[in-house]
């Protein structure tokens, strides 16, 4: 028998974190010290009001299938969180509960696109939204935001990217992988282009939410005329510290909901039930800790980005959220170290672990080759060694 994989997913990359932080996991078992900032994840633990709640839910034997869209009680905490935080109005019919915010963007899209419609997607970009929109048959269309505008695009340009076939914008503020967040005006002007094409969706991954150094969060379904065309994701992994427990959701207009409702119905099912009972706790309980790690993610923040602007060769600017730095390293493009010549992003990324033992990401897989991405949610000592590494570790290239 012939082992050929559907053409579905040969068209499918394998995600570039996650390949990453498996070397990285490799070198660590034969001894090496290794520092891992390549993968996004807080290093706090979850906080112990949710995991009491956890641990009732397995006593009082929530243990059977829960309803595919998720339990009421936490669609309801759901949108108390959405009205108390964002000033925003919906119903429990208007959000559905999935696996992680990453499935919730991966349904969005298998339910909206079509074979040959074009989706919009800001170039640095999370390295899973093209691989679900060519998942979907979709056509990802690239739009470049470079170090010199901060990582975001313009409306001139979204405007020149959208044609006929356009079925969605997807923007992720604060961003990974490079911690850039839209102001209000910024995405105002957005909101303007994108309400001269009726046909465009907008999916707004707001997973990052609660780590901003700037302020107050600004969603896109803030902006009353547009509301019925964005699609909100978020989720508890990174403001409550609970990338384990999957829980991610999208509020969105009733019809979209029940697409992804019938989706998520045949393959998935509902949400892990003890999780679902953790996010709720999450979600109406106090958020004092959701505070205290954004203090803490500022303060890293402030550090590696300190340390990195005294690294020479590398251009560095001051990202607003999420915990992610995102220098460009071109310059280094072509110089040796012996024989090991470096390339690209990717080469230099490799280069880092195997030889400083840092491990980073290549911006290769988010759509910027001329960067790199390192992950400063770790403790600041991690921080203040691997800065130091990677400083000795470039100077050796010549």
């Amino acid at each position: 028998m012939k082992t050929n994989l559907s053409e579905r997913l040969q068209r499918l990359s394998p995600s570039a974190t996650l390949a990453m932080s498996q070397r990285s996991s490799e070198l660590k078992a034969q001894g090496v010290d290794v520092i891992n900032m390549s993968v996004g994840e807080p290093d706090f633990n979850t906080p112990d009001h949710i995991k009491a709640a956890a641990i009732r839910a397995v006593e009082e034997n929530y243990s059977r299938y829960s309803p595919v869209p998720g339990y009421p009680e936490l669609k309801k905490a759901i949108v108390a969180k959405l009205k108390n935080e964002n000033g925003l109005d919906y119903e429990p019919s208007q959000i559905l509960v999935s696996n992680g915010a990453k499935q919730s963007v991966c349904n969005t899209i298998m339910a909206v696109v079509n074979a040959g419609d074009e989706v919009i997607i800001p170039a640095p970009y999370w390295v899973s939204y093209p691989q679900m929109v060519l998942l979907a048959e979709g056509t990802p269309v690239f739009v470049e935001a470079t170090i010199e505008q901060d990582f975001k695009i313009t409306p001139e340009q979204l405007e020149q990217a959208i044609t006929p076939k356009t079925k969605a914008l997807i923007l992720c503020s604060p961003s990974n992988p490079t911690g850039s967040v839209y102001s209000r005006e910024e995405l105002e002007a957005l909101k303007d282009v994108l309400l001269r094409h009726e046909q465009v969706l907008v999916i707004a991954d707001e997973i990052y939410e609660h780590i901003n150094y700037v302020g107050r969060h600004t969603s896109m379904a803030q902006f009353p005329e547009l509301k019925e065309r964005v699609v909100v994701i978020n989720g508890v992994s990174k403001a409550y510290a609970m990338t384990g427990w999957r829980i991610g959701f999208i509020a969105a207009p009733e019809w979209i909901v029940k697409g992804c409702n019938k989706l998520q119905g045949q393959y998935t099912s509902g949400p892990c039930s003890v999780s679902q009972k953790a996010a709720e706790a999450a979600f109406a309980g106090p958020q004092e800790c959701v505070e205290e790690m954004r203090q803490a993610f500022e303060r890293r923040k402030n550090l590696i980005v300190r340390l990195a602007k005294d690294i020479p060769g590398l251009e560095v600017n001051n990202p607003q959220g999420a915990f992610y730095l995102f220098p460009k390293c071109s310059s280094f493009f072509g110089k040796r170290d012996g024989d090991r010549i470096i390339n690209n992003s990717t080469d230099l990324a490799m280069y880092l672990l195997e030889v400083g033992h840092v491990a980073t990401v290549g911006g290769d897989a988010f759509g910027s080759p001329d960067c790199f991405r390192m992950s400063y949610a770790t403790s600041d000592e991690n921080i203040i060694e691997a800065l130091r590494r990677i400083k000795e570790t470039l100077a050796r290239l010549k």
